[in-house]
């Protein structure tokens, strides 16, 4: 069954493209260190890069003849680090946050860590954060 994306055109999921817009308007988290290994100074730009590529092979060798949606694309990623930046940018519950961090830290390996996180925190709750927040105004009389 596939369920319509409110607020976006009538889709029934959400592009990579849109996927990168909403990132782009995340705040962006501090560099730990500089790592001259690494080709990303941050999580926010580690995403961006990643997502830019996504359906090319890219610097992870993806199979680039599927076109996958941003909800492919959150339940496949194998970093855990990347995960928990967007989880808490995009304003995840602190207690869940909370929670997808200290089950991260018992997983021993990448995949691990990061099934524990998408436990927590699923795709819907952050297409909900990104595209469906729920503006209240409040009038006074």
């Amino acid at each position: 069954m596939a369920i319509k994306v409110a607020g976006l055109k009538g889709q029934t999921s959400v592009t990579i493209n849109q996927f990168i817009r909403a990132i782009r308007g995340l705040p962006s988290d501090e560099p730990p260190r500089i790592d001259p290994l690494k080709w990303y100074t941050t999580q926010k730009e580690h995403w961006l890069g990643w997502l830019g590529e996504y359906h090319s092979p890219g610097a992870y060798g993806r199979k680039s003849d599927a076109k996958r949606d941003a909800r492919y694309a959150y339940n496949h990623i194998v970093e855990a680090k990347m995960l928990l930046w967007l989880i808490e940018a995009a304003g995840v519950r602190r207690e869940l946050v909370s929670a997808a961090r200290r089950a991260c830290i018992v997983a021993s390996s990448l995949q691990q860590k990061s099934a524990v996180i998408r436990k927590h925190v699923l795709w819907d709750e952050i297409e909900t954060l990104l595209w469906h927040k729920i503006k209240y105004v409040f009038y006074v009389w």
